[in-house]
């Protein structure tokens, strides 16, 4: 069995790879998407808060996000298959960040790169903030950046099985199972090995594996500075009406959105806690002894909750800079990664599929150069500095 390029990992960002492959005219080629579990219980896609937002610091990141909400807004048409077309329940509440004096400029600074980049973000000082969201407390903030529109969230578990529905109508194969390694010879790879001993052979492989990429980068060779971290999601009820209520990002790094009737919230854990993940059990001493105090103060309304089911799963986090790696690895002329989100994997999913598929058919980026986000920055020790992390 031989294809011409065969994805590792069948979630958001591998299917992503898949559809733009199988849409771009100019390739002809077959595609295999290897997923190992197809129920996708422990993907950090079917996990993940499901959000999109232009409110980065850097340049690729908000471009990545700009065309990721453009994508997200015409997922019906663009995914439709046999006239049946996908509803990813898009929801454009925007990001809120919160501001202290300390933080302010950095704000003003990213404010003016993303809305000269074309994001609608809005700034508001105090006394606006209050009058748009009354609620919200505004002690110890001195300015705020909300997404009047292009923000918010959606479901990510049903772009993940749009895209794949899509790849699959345009003639994209699926394979259920495990790849054990990475086949090579000289400067290429020549296909992958299952763990049940099949060979497959590839005229290009991709990695979209979440966090089992750097397990099998360093089977090939590659060292990637990623590791699995937990994050939980908490989900609460508030008998209070909070008309308009945004993403929150408080300056704690806490958040909080609306989803439906609930609220879902979360944030990391201190640095010192935050080690590579084995589980996905939820500590709920954590809510209730660190994030709710935060969200109370925040949010006055939020002192009286009914506390709800909550959940975890692991982010592919990138310990050098927090950001994606994408591109070809090192050593390899046919190998492609797509790991190291962070967090913000499911959002970049459109702009990181795009990308990968036009180095593959074409050779360099067209539409988004992602060369920023390649492996040469970490061999150079040259970090891309990102101001808002979440």
């Amino acid at each position: 069995m031989i294809h011409d390029v065969v994805i590792v990992g069948g979630a958001v960002h591998g299917a992503s790879v898949a559809y733009h492959l199988a849409a771009d005219p100019a390739f002809g080629g077959s595609v295999l998407l290897i997923e190992k579990d197809p129920t996708f219980q422990f993907a950090a896609t079917a996990l993940s808060a499901g959000s999109v937002r232009q409110q980065f610091s850097s340049r690729v990141n908000i471009a990545i996000s700009l065309y990721g909400i453009d994508f997200l807004r015409t997922v019906g048409e663009r995914l439709a298959v046999n006239g049946e077309r996908p509803d990813i329940g898009l929801k454009e509440g925007g990001y809120l960040f919160l501001a202290t004096d300390g933080g302010t400029a950095t704000l003003k600074r990213n404010h003016a790169l993303q809305v000269n980049l074309g994001a609608d973000i809005l700034h508001l000082d105090r006394s606006e903030l209050t009058a748009r969201l009354p609620y919200v407390a505004t002690d110890g903030i001195a300015a705020a950046a909300w997404g009047r529109s292009g923000e918010g969230w959606f479901d990510g578990y049903t772009l993940m099985q749009a895209l794949r529905r899509k790849a699959r109508a345009l003639g994209v194969h699926t394979l259920t199972g495990e790849v054990a390694t990475i086949e090579r010879e000289d400067d290429a790879a020549t296909g992958v090995r299952l763990v049940d001993g099949t060979f497959i052979g590839a005229g290009a492989v991709v990695l979209a594996a979440g966090t089992g990429t750097p397990r099998l980068a360093a089977r090939a060779g590659v060292a990637l500075p990623v590791e699995a971290r937990k994050r939980m999601v908490f989900t609460f009820t508030c008998r209070e009406p909070l008309p308009g209520f945004p993403l929150l990002i408080d300056p704690s790094g806490a958040y909080v959105r609306p989803e439906g009737d609930l609220y879902i919230a979360g944030m990391a854990p201190p640095e010192a806690d935050d080690y590579p993940a084995t589980d996905f059990t939820v500590d709920h001493s954590f809510f209730e002894e660190r994030l709710w105090p935060i969200l109370a103060a925040r949010v006055p309304a939020f002192e009286r909750i009914k506390p709800g089911r909550a959940w975890a799963g692991h982010y592919d986090f990138n310990t050098f800079d927090q950001n994606a790696i994408v591109g070809a690895l090192p050593g390899f002329a046919n190998l492609f990664v797509a790991t190291g989100f962070s967090g913000h994997g499911l959002q970049q999913a459109p702009a990181v599929g795009r990308g990968l598929a036009e180095l593959i058919v074409h050779g360099r980026y067209q539409s988004l150069d992602l060369t920023p986000l390649g492996m040469t920055r970490i061999a150079a020790g040259q970090p891309l500095r990102e101001e808002n992390v979440v």
